[in-house]
């Protein structure tokens, strides 16, 4: 296993995880949504869940870029 090997598969590691948080957000907020909570409530839930998201966006991003970066290097 050479070092691109290792970018390719560290990068799409690193995607799969944001992909999962991404999923993770679209299913929390679904839920709070549907529950009917008091606007605070869902205020309090809906600002963790957008960080969460721009978190799982920067990690998907750079995920991405590592794979694109090791596909371009590997020999």
């Amino acid at each position: 296993m050479t070092i691109y090997d290792g970018l390719i598969w560290g990068g799409a590691v690193l995607t799969l995880i944001g992909l999962g948080a991404l999923i993770w957000c679209i299913f929390t907020v679904s839920r709070a949504r549907s529950k009917g909570l008091e606007d605070a409530q869902l205020r309090a839930l809906m600002q963790r869940a957008v960080a969460v998201n721009m978190a799982a966006l920067a990690a998907s991003t750079i995920g991405l870029m590592l794979v694109v970066v090791g596909i371009f290097l590997a020999p």
